[in-house]
């Protein structure tokens, strides 16, 4: 009844080393999903990035998204497939990767803190991510394919609130120290939840300090 299109090669580093891999699985395995889903008269939802509000052209992972976004909506305007994308802002939460090339920043600072070391922050730290929680994401996802407002084409799912990399280091309470800025990074995400609110009822529930004092008080 309803795709939930969440592959993807993820992450802005791993992408400046894997440009074609990242595009090939990004836009082919997107035109896979909707040419399947157009013949078997299927809705889509798709995991768009809030990385696209930073500039098309920042990394190869950017434009796989925003290449992904042009074809769900391609196929939703030339065939009426019933797709519409969902763009996610900085997911964490349980079983999120704490090592290799795929971590996020929260990962990375809990693998830091549960074994004691500095914590690392690129560049000055203050740039700012709206991170939003797993289930949060999740719930989005559940009320996007439950509307039947076909003419919706973006979710944005965030948790309309944003921390600067220095705020998230010091709720863990426990020392870092500054590494090299990384390419391609945006300065800063913030979601509008506003029309998500408003469009499908989505109402993000979980804080990232609670979250945090949850790490540090196990």
């Amino acid at each position: 009844d309803v795709i939930y299109h969440l592959a993807a090669l993820p992450r802005i580093q791993p992408s400046f080393e894997y440009p074609a891999l990242t595009l090939e699985i990004g836009m082919l395995g997107t035109m896979n999903i909707l040419e399947w889903a157009r013949n078997k008269n299927c809705k889509v939802i798709y995991s768009g990035s809030s990385s696209v509000h930073s500039g098309h052209y920042k990394n190869p992972y950017t434009f796989s998204k925003v290449m992904g976004d042009e074809l769900c909506m391609g196929y939703k305007r030339m065939f009426d497939v019933d797709v519409k994308v969902c763009r996610f802002y900085n997911v964490y939460g349980p079983y999120q990767l704490t090592e290799g090339e795929y971590c996020t920043v929260i990962g990375i600072f809990k693998k830091q803190y549960d074994e004691g070391v500095e914590l690392t922050i690129t560049g000055d730290g203050f740039q700012r991510r709206d991170f939003t929680h797993v289930d949060d994401i999740v719930e989005g996802l559940i009320l996007t394919s439950q509307s039947e407002n076909f003419d919706i084409d973006w979710v944005e799912l965030g948790r309309g609130e944003n921390f600067s990399i220095n705020q998230l280091s010091e709720m863990f309470g426990c020392g870092f120290t500054y590494i090299p800025a990384r390419p391609g990074e945006a300065r800063e995400t913030l979601c509008d939840v506003s029309i998500a609110k408003n469009d499908i009822g989505y109402e993000p529930k979980i804080n990232l300090p609670d979250y945090i004092k949850g790490i540090t008080n196990e």
